[in-house]
């Protein structure tokens, strides 16, 4: 059976009662114009869980392995699913992002072993059908502390008018204890991209620039 069958139907209650997750909050926003001309519409999207933190207390050598490997994989789930129900299918996403805001009692290092290694990051990717590094925020905070998460295009990291951001807020977490965990989408580009691209831009080194420096 392959993950994507064993996380499938994963019962948010369970997760809940063994893993402390608090609540799931879906923030969306469809771009319909820029500068008064209409726009596509384009719709970007973060689902967040606020998770109780695993490892508040412990020492900074302590273990983050083995609670990532039961949690992470069901979070992506979780998450991706609630992405992809306000986009309308992984075919529709075009550019992806993660991110997660730490508690003030714990490490910025919780937050990067929920997001960062492959039982969070490479589900994300499968789901939202991506292949290329997700780009990502972290912070710690207080709650109600925003978080600017930036997306690049799922399949070719390079392409700049897919580079954007979005953001996520949650009034009440995370509280000291808690991590937020993002998973983020767009449907599109930026509103009216035309700044070129680093694939067919012309190279530039500051030997270039000549008078240009002050």
């Amino acid at each position: 059976m392959t993950t994507t069958a064993r996380l499938r139907h994963t019962d948010p209650s369970s997760i809940e009662a063994r893993w402390g997750v608090r609540k799931i909050v879906v923030q969306a926003e469809e771009i319909l114009s820029e500068h008064g001309a209409p726009v596509a519409g384009a719709t970007r999207v973060t689902a967040a869980a606020v998770v109780r933190n695993p490892w508040i207390g412990n020492p900074v050598d302590s273990d983050l392995v083995t609670p990532v490997r039961e949690i992470a994989p069901r979070l992506a789930k979780l998450l991706t699913d609630r992405v992809l129900d306000r986009i309308g299918g992984p075919d529709r996403v075009e550019a992806f992002g993660k991110g997660a805001i730490i508690g003030v009692a714990g490490e910025l290092e919780h937050g990067a072993a929920l997001i960062h290694t492959p039982y969070y990051a490479n589900l994300v990717r499968e789901f939202l059908a991506g292949d290329t590094v997700i780009a990502f925020a972290d912070d710690r905070g207080d709650a109600g502390t925003a978080l600017t998460v930036p997306l690049g295009r799922k399949d070719a990291g390079p392409t700049r008018n897919h580079f954007q951001t979005v953001v996520a807020r949650i009034p009440d977490a995370p509280a000291a204890d808690e991590i937020v965990i993002v998973a983020a989408a767009s449907s599109g580009t930026r509103p009216f991209p035309r700044s070129g691209d680093r694939t067919t831009d012309q190279p530039v080194v500051s030997a270039d620039l000549e008078g240009v420096f002050l």
